[in-house]
């Protein structure tokens, strides 16, 4: 699975990388997690860095919090009720520049960064849904349910995505048994422009001898934690 990344390649590098403008200042980002707003380039504003709730919740959901799947299997994304219209219609970019995962040692979990080894910044193949409370879908905040003005985070509309994954390659296959689609440069404006099938071809483990992994932190662990020290190799 992919349950953190990393996104610390300054902005200015990222823009010239995706040709896509952040909607607001982007701030360098070692412990992206679920829940939080985060980049990612959409199909339908293919120049923009938009800020989207890692966990997808789709449109049929009642409310916010039946669902938030961070994680979509690539090899039943078509087939789930919960993602399979999303790929169809709604693909995105989840721009990032590493990824960890943990693995079970005597000691307990150690989690290890896969990357890049010169860490540029490379793009995660993800599905993107805008939730709308049924409150609103209904008419009722004319009577004063979930008015404009309403903070219950229920009452509004949502924009969130997941990230797909898909058998890892050998550099991740020691670590975890599923790894985000990293998609090649090329691939990447097929992902958000072909037809299903076509990107659905692209959903492939990316190839292991381009990518490193090394043990980090376990300060990782926690959400909290987001600063430069949780990327620095530590001894396993």
């Amino acid at each position: 699975m992919c349950g953190r990344y990393t996104l610390f390649t300054p902005q200015a590098e990222l823009e010239e990388r995706f040709g896509a403008t952040p909607e607001r200042p982007l701030e360098p980002r070692y412990n992206c997690a679920p829940g939080q707003a985060l980049p990612v380039i959409t199909d339908d504003a293919p120049d923009t860095m938009q800020l989207f709730e890692w966990g997808l919740v789709p449109t049929w959901a009642e409310t916010k919090s039946d669902a938030g799947f961070i994680n979509a299997r690539s090899e039943t994304v078509r087939e789930k009720r919960s993602f399979a219209e999303a790929f169809e219609r709604r693909r995105c970019l989840v721009p990032a520049d590493g990824f960890y995962e943990w693995t079970e040692t005597d000691s307990g979990k150690q989690p290890y960064r896969v990357a890049f080894e010169d860490d540029r910044p490379f793009a995660m193949a993800g599905i993107w849904e805008r939730w709308h409370p049924k409150a609103r879908q209904s008419g009722l905040a004319e009577f004063g349910q979930g008015g404009a003005d309403d903070p219950d985070p229920e009452s509004t509309v949502v924009e969130t995505f997941a990230v797909l994954t898909t058998e890892p390659n050998a550099t991740v296959s020691g670590l975890h048994d599923r790894m985000a689609v990293v998609l090649a440069p090329d691939e990447e404006d097929a992902w958000l422009d072909a037809d299903p099938d076509a990107a659905g071809a692209l959903l492939d483990p990316y190839p292991d001898d381009a990518m490193h992994a090394y043990p980090v932190s376990t300060r990782v662990n926690s959400p909290r934690n987001d600063d430069p020290s949780l990327v620095e190799a530590v001894e396993a």
